[in-house]
């Protein structure tokens, strides 16, 4: 099987058992999406999820947030991982909203890197998810999973090479819906420690269950 054969496999599939996969964070606009994903950085999204409402209620837009201090701010974030440092970027990525894009969040990579706790992982999952556009976010799901089926060579040893492997094979306009159907198949299935692959509709394509089986 050639590599686009598998592609074609694994789209296949996904079309079929998860057409309409997205985000598991709960927002109700680009500012709210953009706090959670800041937070959500090595952090469950059942965490960040919990921990959202009430830094929204206090902090409802982008303008407000900008004028929050650190220990306002930090109540309602401490139970995150790393609170001390998603503290700060939170405020301070308002705070460059609200000055430098009279506060709309921006919608291009280059753009929303230069925020405050933005690097491309971050601004990749908030132009693909609100703006439909064919950026890949590689998280370590997507990293484990893309590995572990094939789909990028042993040798994409880094997450932006990962990236441009995918964006060469799969269509772009599935580009910003495959990023959610990678991250759901390393979290519920294509485990780190414990992969279910028993349960996997993807094992008769997948490299990591061949050398499973073949060692047993």
């Amino acid at each position: 099987m050639t590599r686009q054969q598998r592609y074609h496999f694994v789209i296949d599939y996904f079309q079929q058992h998860s057409p309409n996969a997205e985000t598991e964070l709960i927002y109700d606009s680009p500012y709210q999406l953009l706090v959670a994903v800041i937070l959500s950085a090595q952090c469950t999204d059942k965490r960040v999820n919990l921990t959202t409402p009430a830094i929204f209620e206090q902090y409802p837009d982008v303008y407000a947030l900008s004028h929050a201090s650190f220990d306002e701010l930090f109540p309602l974030v401490r139970s995150i991982s790393y609170p001390n440092n998603k503290t700060k970027h939170l405020i301070g990525m308002a705070q460059k909203v609200t000055s430098d894009f009279e506060g709309q969040i921006p919608m291009t990579v280059d753009e929303l890197v230069q925020l405050p706790g933005v690097g491309r992982k971050t601004a990749n999952v908030i132009t693909s998810v609100i703006d439909g556009q064919p950026n890949m976010a590689v998280d370590t799901h997507v990293f484990r999973v893309s590995k572990r089926l094939g789909l990028v060579p042993q040798s994409a040893s880094t997450p932006l090479a990962v990236e441009k492997e995918l964006l060469k094979h799969i269509p772009r306009e599935l580009v910003h819906k495959a990023h959610h159907w990678l991250i759901l198949h390393g979290r519920y299935t294509c485990l780190a420690r414990n992969p279910q692959c028993e349960q996997c509709g993807l094992r008769e394509v997948c490299f990591y269950f061949k050398k499973v089986e073949g060692k047993r």
